[in-house]
């Protein structure tokens, strides 16, 4: 199966060659493909800040290479690791609800602490961010195997999936998370349709989703966020799958805004849930879904589309992501294995998990 899954891959969205971060541009899919060569930190941080790179394990990785060009510039200073802080306190701010960015930094910290007298500290460094990088993209083959495993269980083959946001393989290290799982079970010939929402107001869901089904030739038709749950009505739809920014310790799940009001949707019209996240999501430390930092971005992305207003000029509520409470979810897929009903002792117990299952 995995090799059937590495042979469909077609699309990435981070690269690091030379010893240059290159990130495909996301702000301008579908209509031109661009990469943005990153040569220092401080590039990196306004590409993760301008939603360059998006999608938690993107964001994570991208930071860990943030740090290696930030190492290779400091290193010339006399107390270089203090001054190390300051980039890593400004990559860390640049997107404060992905859990995946605080531990990508946390383990490049960490692997610097560790490190021997007698090793080359950028070339460890660069190995550690590059296995950030690669680990990323296996957890994902595993989550797809997992995933279609659920899927196949509970209800078997013909199923028409809805997704929302963007979680493939442009929001990770390749082959994506929600995307992934729904990848693999279109080869398995489990999937015949798949509906995306537009994702307002960034338009992931039009511009990033639908691009990445149609270029794996999977079927797709994309519609309004605000049809969703008549979608589910009219439509067969049997599956809701959806990454994860952030899940907390209950299993409450930070998501795209407009996450929340699908699983309230799909409950009531008894469509299952399923979230798809590497365990690197997973913040222990977060009791609830209440203390999850939630991000708001600027008001002029809801008042303007494609930079004209298109909106009065009122006060404007902008929250990217909302919080989906544990009992609306009916699985949470993890490279670490799957947890059905989450609760806290559930996640506490996957995460005490040293290997994969």
């Amino acid at each position: 199966m995995r090799e059937r899954l590495l042979a469909a891959e077609k699309v990435t969205g981070i690269q690091w060659r030379d010893g240059t971060l290159h990130l495909l541009d996301q702000r301008l899919l579908p209509s031109e493909e661009r990469w943005l060569p990153c040569d220092d930190v401080a590039q990196v941080v306004e590409a993760i800040r301008s939603m360059v790179v998006r999608g938690a394990p993107a964001i994570g990785i991208a930071a860990a290479y943030g740090l290696v060009l930030a190492l290779r510039e400091r290193l010339a200073e006399d107390d270089w690791e203090h001054a190390l802080e300051e980039d890593y306190l400004s990559l860390a701010e640049a997107r404060p609800t992905a859990a995946n960015l605080f531990w990508a930094l946390n383990r490049m910290r960490d692997r610097l602490q560790r490190l021997r007298g007698d090793e080359d500290v950028l070339a460890v460094m660069q190995a550690e961010a590059i296995a950030i990088h690669e680990s990323d993209r296996e957890a994902n083959l595993t989550m797809a195997q997992y995933g279609i495993d659920v899927i196949r269980r509970h209800q078997g083959n013909a199923q028409t999936v809805l997704t929302h946001g963007n979680a493939g393989a442009l929001a990770s290290g390749g082959f994506g998370t929600a995307l992934g799982v729904i990848r693999a079970a279109f080869l398995e010939g489990m999937v015949e349709r798949v509906y995306a929402g537009e994702t307002r107001p960034w338009l992931q869901g039009s511009r990033l989703t639908a691009w990445e089904l149609a270029q794996e030739g999977i079927p797709v038709t994309l519609c309004a966020d605000s049809a969703m749950a008549h979608l589910m009505k009219v439509k067969g739809i049997t599956w809701v799958v959806v990454g994860a920014d952030c899940i907390a310790a209950n299993g409450d799940v930070a998501a795209k805004i407009g996450t929340y009001q699908l699983a309230v949707a799909a409950m009531h019209h008894g469509v299952r849930f399923m979230v798809v996240a590497p365990s690197t999501t997973i913040d222990l430390n977060l009791a609830t879904g209440d203390d999850i930092p939630l991000e708001e971005r600027d008001a002029d992305e809801l008042l303007d589309v494609a930079g004209l207003r298109m909106a009065a000029d009122v006060e404007v509520f902008n929250p990217v992501f909302d919080v989906t409470p544990a009992d609306l979810v009916d699985v949470i897929v993890t490279e670490k294995g799957v947890v059905e009903r989450p609760d806290t002792a559930k996640l506490a117990q996957l995460m005490c998990r040293k290997r994969l299952h």
